[in-house]
């Protein structure tokens, strides 16, 4: 995806952030819609698709991080969360709501476009070129590297673009462990404990979809000291 092609849908109660932000994001090449709460969003949301939603936390009537659970149920959509709180847990909850990233506010507008353009390459491409696929065994869940995909079956299993970047960092190191530091740098984020400890949020969602028994992980495993590993059969 080139990200001039990306279309934005912003969400937050403040007029002026949302025309400020609507305009600096269509100077910089995004087409770029915008909605008032959680109710006008689903209305939107309910006719056109977008490639990312980036949601403000604190808004009247439902919240983002409640809004951000209910859309991860239903769709894949990037989403990055903008708050005021800058306490490490609202942070994590929201990544544990289904974010894929967070800014807290006051952001630069530069810090804003980075982000949103580091999640956009985290996006997996459409179809790879017709070669004979190589594929990961992770008990019944097989992952096709060179599409991105992930099956359980016949059943096609939805990651994130985070999940989908975690995949692929994991399937280039395959029995290697590989530093929570490291997996923060590939992820294109800051440095930082914060940072960690979302990437730590990230692995439980991604061993959700991988694991039989999340708790006990068989395929994506912690080493103790080095961090965390991709076990295929």
């Amino acid at each position: 995806m080139s990200d001039v092609d990306a279309h934005l849908l912003i969400v937050d109660d403040d007029e002026r952030i949302r025309g400020l932000l609507q305009k600096f994001l269509m100077r910089n090449g995004f087409l770029v819609s915008a909605a008032r709460d959680a109710a006008h969003a689903r209305r939107i949301l309910s006719g056109l698709d977008f490639d990312m939603i980036i949601l403000d936390v604190m808004m009247p009537g439902e919240d983002g991080i409640t809004l951000a659970k209910s859309l991860r149920e239903e769709r894949e959509t990037p989403i990055l969360l903008l708050t005021a709180k800058g306490e490490t847990e609202d942070r994590i909850a929201g990544l544990e709501a289904g974010a894929d990233d967070y800014l807290s506010k006051p952001f630069e507008p530069k810090e804003l476009l980075l982000r949103i353009n580091a999640i956009l390459r985290r996006v997996p491409a459409g179809d790879a070129a017709d070669e004979l696929p190589k594929v990961l065994h992770l008990g019944p869940i097989r992952y096709d590297i060179e599409r991105a995909e992930m099956w359980q079956g016949e059943s096609l299993v939805r990651l994130t673009a985070t999940e989908s970047q975690l995949m692929k960092i994991f399937s280039g190191q395959i029995n290697e462990p590989i530093s929570r530091a490291k997996l923060v740098e590939d992820l294109g984020r800051d440095h930082g404990q914060a940072q960690e400890r979302a990437v730590d949020v990230q692995i439980t969602r991604l061993r959700r979809k991988i694991e039989t028994d999340p708790k006990q992980p068989r395929y994506l495993q912690t080493v103790r000291g080095a961090g965390y590993m991709l076990a295929p059969e």
